[in-house]
């Protein structure tokens, strides 16, 4: 049976350089179905305990989980907004923590980071695999792609070599960790 990934830039950017590399990362595995979200689809008021005693969790935060639950495997590109994540990404994690279990559900995780500056997002890959590592006790693999529109070609992919060598070393080992 083919394993179904699941693809998504944490941008609500319809631009999004990182949903390009999220499903750019994700076809670049062999034999797998890839479904790609957009945050725009999920967009709910900003969470709080109040919002969610006085109307609960929204439909489409369990929608948004139902998609994590039913995958294998798990692709975000994070998109850094001063260091961290976008609102629209944090806003739906926030959602979606308040339903019973992982929010993740323990499935192995890419995850990746670009921006058009010299690092990458590194600031926020870095803050999401801290923080991630306690959240999900399955395999997670991360890369930062620093200066996107130089480095990047939708037609080619990762055109610099030793970035590309390394894109596809993590990749490598996200998508043989359900094979184990």
């Amino acid at each position: 049976m083919r394993k179904k990934i699941l693809a998504f830039g944490a941008s609500n950017s319809i631009q999004s350089i990182n949903k390009k590399l999220a499903i750019f990362a994700a076809n670049e595995i062999e034999k797998v179905d890839v479904i790609v979200l957009d945050l725009n689809d999920f967009e709910m008021p900003i969470y709080s305990i109040d919002r969610e005693k006085e109307f609960g969790i929204p439909d489409l935060a369990v929608q948004f989980k139902n998609q994590i639950s039913a995958s294998d495997g798990i692709v975000i590109s994070f998109a850094e907004h001063n260091g961290a994540y976008t609102t629209a990404f944090k806003n739906i994690m926030d959602w979606i923590s308040r339903l019973e279990g992982s929010i993740w559900d323990n499935k192995p995780m890419l995850l990746l980071a670009t921006s058009p500056g010299g690092r990458g997002g590194k600031s926020v890959l870095t803050l999401a695999a801290n923080l991630f590592r306690f959240m999900n006790s399955s395999n997670l693999t991360s890369f930062s792609l620093p200066s996107f529109h130089k480095n990047f070609s939708e037609d080619h992919g990762i055109l610099d070599e030793t970035l590309s060598d390394e894109f596809y070393k993590q990749l490598n080992q996200f998508s043989t960790s359900w094979e184990a």
